[in-house]
């Protein structure tokens, strides 16, 4: 079980060099609406199907619930995603199934509003994030599901020193439909092009 979550309210804020990594708030609710709203034809082929309420603020007040509950029991954590020059939201990202013992892994999840792809915040983001869940976290292997037609995607994992380990067949169920997904990794220790080593 993750003993930070006990010593604190939310996770910590993460500095990358493009980005900030901070817990979402109440206050983040109409920006983070306006890019989600936006973007949507941008994000949808590569999210669950969203919810009837999904950018109404009764939904993010769901959302932030189950953000706090989740860090509380040690499963996942969520950051929203800024521009470190403008403070601009930019994204999101997340990590859950924490999972300690004999794992010591998690998952990783993330999306960029439409007009912030393709600038290199989220490589900067999964980098951020897997540093910390390797250090102050000290997690051992952290893994990314990923489409296969999510071209976007995969450079953003290929960069940050992902490798990729196989196909999952009808893993997860985008927009309504049964999909394929990637499965890619990154193992604390390991050097590989785009990801600084870190410990073993």
């Amino acid at each position: 079980m993750l003993a930070l979550p006990l010593l604190r309210r939310e996770p910590p804020a993460l500095r990358g060099e493009y980005v900030l990594l901070r817990a979402p708030r109440h206050s983040d609710y109409l920006e983070w609406a306006a890019l989600r709203r936006e973007s949507r034809a941008f994000l949808e082929p590569w999210e669950p199907r969203w919810a009837s309420d999904e950018l109404e603020r009764s939904g993010w007040r769901q959302r932030m619930r189950r953000y706090r509950e989740d860090f509380a029991a040690g499963t996942a954590i969520a950051y929203l995603i800024f521009e470190n020059a403008t403070g601009r939201l930019v994204g999101g990202i997340t990590m859950g199934n924490i999972r300690y013992g004999v794992s010591q892994s998690a998952q990783i999840g993330y999306w960029t509003g439409e007009r912030h792809a393709g600038r290199g915040y989220m490589q900067d983001a999964v980098r951020t994030l897997v540093a910390h869940a390797f250090g102050t976290m000290r997690l051992h292997r952290i893994e990314a599901a990923c489409i296969p037609g999510n071209a976007r995607s995969i450079r953003v994992l290929e960069k940050a020193g992902f490798e990729r380990e196989g196909l999952l067949r009808s893993y997860l169920r985008i927009n309504g439909t049964w999909q394929d997904h990637y499965i890619y990794a990154r193992i604390a220790g390991e050097a590989r092009p785009g990801g600084s080593e870190t410990r073993g």
